[in-house]
């Protein structure tokens, strides 16, 4: 039992070291994002949100407990994130920090397409249902099958199932008129990337603001479950070499290059790692 007041940041890192040496399969979307919730809220115990998402994994369990289809299932997971729950998204102020943070998410009942998709994921995945997140650009969905049916759902637009003429104008909306549906927009996303996907929210804003020792720091926090992504190791890099910390960018650098697994980026982790060292002497 955590005490109150009691600082959370070790046991969330704990949390998300252990998630980056786990199989992608195993991971456990939820805990991830309350651990990284819990680095930007050290002081906020993390026990009741996890009997939060544990209420509404039973209500979601009870809600359905006749349901085979998908559409059933579906149903019951709007009725009880969306209207029990009151959970939408956050339309007023988009680019709150709050949005991408799931314990505010949780106290606030609203958050981004992410966050929300989480939520839904680990409710349904609670029950044995088959839901994934999908990698469709810049507005995140999910994908529950049951009984015959293959739906998509839109976390954001309180789990309503879309259908094809849906994903397309959803898509024209955020990726331009010229943009077409394509199958990698089906294509599920694993767990980890929806960690980083979730992550990248909040990165992309502190950068676009300028606060690159933020940024800095969620950089290296993915790094604690996703230590195998090159490019992650390279962004840390680049971030430190313009607030001027040189050795330890060489050090990120070096990493990059170690890790990644072609030959272009390893010639270009070695022009980075000269202009580093040309700057440092």
């Amino acid at each position: 039992m955590e005490a109150e007041g009691a600082d959370t940041r070790e046991e969330a890192e704990s949390i998300l070291t252990r998630i980056g040496a786990l199989p992608d399969a195993q991971i456990d979307l939820a805990e991830g994002a309350l651990a990284l919730s819990a680095l930007d809220r050290p002081q906020v115990p993390l026990a009741r949100y996890r009997a939060h998402l544990s209420e509404l994994a039973e209500e979601v369990g009870a809600d359905a407990a006749e349901a085979e289809r998908g559409v059933e299932r579906a149903a019951a997971l709007a009725r009880v994130l969306f209207e029990r729950h009151g959970y939408d998204g956050d339309r007023l102020s988009y680019d709150d920090l709050q949005n991408a943070n799931l314990m505010r998410v949780i106290d606030r009942r609203r958050g981004l397409p992410v966050a929300l998709g989480i939520l839904m994921i680990h409710a349904a995945r609670a029950q044995g249902w088959d839901m994934v997140g999908l990698s469709f650009p810049a507005h995140f969905l999910v994908r529950l099958e049951s009984g015959g049916d293959r739906l998509i759902l839109d976390p954001f637009g309180r789990g309503r199932i879309l259908d094809s003429a849906d994903l397309r104008e959803l898509l024209k909306e955020v990726a331009g008129e010229g943009a077409e549906l394509k199958p990698g927009h089906y294509e599920p996303a694993a767990n980890r990337a929806v960690l980083l996907r979730l992550q990248n929210n909040i990165k992309t804003r502190l950068i676009k603001e300028q606060k690159l020792e933020a940024a800095g720091r969620v950089v290296m926090r993915m790094l604690l479950f996703a230590p195998e992504e090159a490019q992650l190791w390279r962004e840390a890099g680049m971030i430190e070499a313009h607030l001027g910390n040189l050795k330890r960018a060489i050090g990120l650098i070096e990493t990059y290059r170690d890790k990644s697994p072609g030959e272009a980026q390893r010639r270009h982790a070695a022009v980075l790692l000269q202009e580093l060292a040309q700057r440092l002497h």
